[in-house]
């Protein structure tokens, strides 16, 4: 009879301690790390590097679309300083509107002394840099890795309006098809890669004679 007491009491307890076993959660910390197992395969962390073809063209802007920080960007002959920017006479400020002349025009002649990128951006919170550099396109439509030219321009905290000047070569401009890579920096940084925020295009070939001229009278 002892013997049959103490085999059942073993068997209960026995029961008693795999019942508790199984009760606990699996995530719980009584449980040996050793018997987890994973029964899903890790899964593959997507590319998230940012490809810079698909960075947004300003030259295709939408309205009510934002363009990074830029209100308008348009691309010119060159520009005019609006100091009267209330309309009133006399009433100035220190920030006067940048009118572009020949806004949208994308081709310009070898001897062009300038292209201009006009621009007008959201108020800043802190002072800010925008950069251009511009590359020639071969026939193929690759560019360099070195740019034929750069310009940057500071813009205080206050200010909205500014200008990025591409200027001529020591000689004319070479003809072909051209790639700007818009930049935008905080104050002192240098350009890299991921501060480029758009691109912009421009042609550099032979102007047409116009055909509307009036002929002369004999």
């Amino acid at each position: 009879m002892n013997s049959q007491h103490i085999t059942d009491s073993s068997v209960l307890r026995l029961a008693a301690v795999l019942g508790l076993v199984m009760a606990i959660p699996s995530g719980s910390p009584w449980v040996s790390q050793s018997y987890a197992k994973d029964l899903m395969a890790p899964k593959q962390q997507d590319i998230t590097e940012i490809d810079p073809t698909k960075l947004p063209s300003f030259d295709q802007q939408e309205k009510g679309r934002p363009q990074s920080l830029f209100t308008w960007i348009v691309m010119a002959k060159g520009y005019e300083v609006e100091w009267d920017s209330f309309g009133r006479q006399g009433w100035y400020t220190q920030d006067p509107r940048l009118k572009p002349i020949a806004p949208g025009t994308t081709v310009f002649s070898p001897d062009t002394s300038a292209v201009y990128i006009v621009f007008e951006v959201a108020p800043l919170e802190d002072p800010a840099q925008f950069s251009a550099l511009w590359f020639l396109e071969d026939e193929k439509g690759n560019i360099s890795d070195t740019p034929l030219g750069k310009d940057t321009l500071a813009v205080p905290g206050h200010e909205r309006y500014g200008f990025l000047e591409l200027r001529k070569p020591a000689t004319d401009w070479p003809k072909g098809n051209y790639l700007v890579k818009i930049f935008i920096t905080p104050e002192g940084q240098q350009i890299h890669a991921v501060n480029q925020v758009g691109t912009m295009r421009f042609k550099i070939a032979d102007q047409p004679v116009s055909s509307s001229a009036t002929p002369a009278k004999n």
